[in-house]
């Protein structure tokens, strides 16, 4: 089933406590394939423009991507229309709203996912920003009209003195819930899994992983813990079939962000990929270059070449194409980021992205496991959900032996593990932007024309004027951290 679901910005201010909608009286399934449709937009819509960008995947040829293509532009002013509409008016309200109404109608299936799927959605919000409203965020029907934000640390770890429930606590809680016998199951309007509680709680246990491996640099004992709790138990993502992924429609106002961006919106001329992205495939002899990437033709019957442009070059392209529909003239997003009608899928948790989580732990951290082995089963994982065949993977192993096989120090082998799953969190700036930040990789060179505060890649988003102006929790003045301030995870 296609649940049509249409999105649009608009400059109405929203406090991320209203409930415009009145989705009270709206049944669980109307909700969670609102929510889950809502979380995959803000995932990649707006924010992944700019953190794919400042990623070197993309880069800007005019707009904003321009301007945060060399660190620029990233103010109190940027991403209104995410924080109000697509996240806290949202699908946080959503999860919110679902929540309660599946516990008034003995549907603890729908509980459990709700709270998977929160804690999902604010770790997107509090990995951009940073400290924000959390424990008395959403509670605008009870007159908390301007909550307090919560440390960073507080919302991953919570704090019983503060009543404050951590985000992996949350998770927790979740997986309790589908445990339970429910009255009330979800079915087709599930746009992830179709109602398979099994699958949700694998992808509730690759959401602790990542999570836990989150917060590895600055809690590794707490870090290590969770993640062995989960290898232990062994209900993590195992599958491509299994990934965490929402799938659009193929009808006007039910594409993928992604689609409309590349193909049918105000923005098409704004992005193409970047020519540091498409080196890093070409010199790793990457099969899935293809399959993410448009080729171009740039003249009839002539063989099909990358169009892209090195970041921070300011959409200054020689060629006449550059005024062109992005998709007919530069290198765009592919069909395994956009689908073949629009249809995505928008993936937030993969079976690669988990195997390169334990990967890493197995490193970092002398958990049991087979290091090596997890980093292939990444590889090869990703490739497959890229369409790959597996006549050719195994023909790319055989070819590359020094990049499937990790060497050197411990730090050098992580770095080879976080490399291979920035290129598979390809169409996920927010999870490449997050790595980055935690471990520095992959190694980045700063782009061309570096500007912003101090001409290094921006670490956060600024917290929204409105927000400032509205309530007085948020930091004032010169307390409000600038684009070069790290969140509380990034100590790297």
């Amino acid at each position: 089933m296609t649940t049509t679901i249409a999105w649009s910005g608009c400059n109405k201010f929203l406090d991320v406590n209203d409930t415009p909608n009145n989705p009270l009286a709206v049944p669980p399934s109307t909700l969670l394939s609102t929510g889950l449709a809502g979380t995959a937009f803000a995932v990649s819509n707006e924010l992944n423009r700019f953190a794919s960008t400042i990623m070197s995947v993309t880069a800007g040829a005019a707009g904003s991507p321009a301007a945060w293509d060399i660190y620029a532009g990233l103010t109190g002013a940027e991403f209104g229309n995410q924080w109000n509409f697509e996240l806290y008016g949202g699908a946080l309200i959503n999860y919110k709203k679902m929540i309660e109404a599946a516990e008034a109608q003995q549907g603890p299936a729908y509980v459990g996912i709700g709270k998977i799927m929160m804690a999902y959605t604010f770790s997107v919000v509090t990995n951009v920003w940073g400290d924000v409203p959390y424990s008395e965020a959403l509670q605008g029907d009870m007159q908390v009209t301007t909550p307090r934000l919560d440390s960073q640390r507080d919302i991953y770890l919570g704090n019983t003195s503060g009543n404050i429930r951590g985000l992996m606590d949350m998770v927790r809680e979740g997986l309790a819930d589908l445990s339970r016998e429910s009255v009330l199951r979800p079915g087709a309007t599930d746009l992830v899994y179709g109602g398979n509680i099994e699958r949700w709680r694998r992808a509730g246990n690759s959401l602790l992983l990542k999570l836990a491996m989150q917060i590895s640099q600055v809690e590794p004992a707490i870090a290590a813990q969770v993640i062995r709790e989960v290898m232990d138990a062994n209900q993590y993502i195992n599958e491509n079939a299994g990934n965490l992924s929402v799938r659009f429609g193929g009808q006007v106002g039910s594409h993928s962000p992604l689609w409309t961006l590349t193909h049918n919106s105000l923005f098409e001329n704004e992005l193409m990929i970047s020519t540091r992205f498409l080196n890093l495939l070409e010199r790793l002899n990457d099969p899935r270059l293809p399959n993410f990437v448009t080729r171009v033709e740039r003249t009839p019957g002539a063989t099909p070449v990358y169009v892209t442009i090195d970041n921070g070059f300011r959409g200054v392209l020689p060629l006449a194409a550059l005024t062109n529909p992005a998709r007919k003239g530069r290198s765009v997003y592919n069909t395994y980021a956009t689908g073949v009608s629009g249809e995505g899928p928008v993936r937030l948790l993969t079976y690669a992205q988990t195997s390169f989580i334990l990967a890493e732990a197995v490193l970092r951290f002398g958990l049991p496991g087979d290091a090596q082995a997890l980093y292939a089963q990444g590889i090869r994982a990703s490739m497959a959900e890229a369409g790959i065949n597996a006549s050719d993977i195994d023909g790319y192993f055989n070819g590359n032996p020094s990049i499937v096989t990790l060497s050197g120090s411990m730090e050098q082998q992580i770095e080879q593990v976080i490399t291979q799953k920035y290129i598979s969190l390809f169409s996920n700036g927010l999870e490449q932007w997050n790595d980055w930040r935690r471990t520095g990789y992959p190694t980045l060179a700063e782009h061309q024309n570096a500007g912003g505060i101090d001409g290094t890649r921006p670490v956060r988003a600024v917290y929204l004027f409105t927000e400032q102006q509205r309530n007085p929790n948020f930091p004032q003045g010169t307390a409000v951290p600038m684009s070069n301030v790290p969140v509380w995870w990034d100590v790297n």
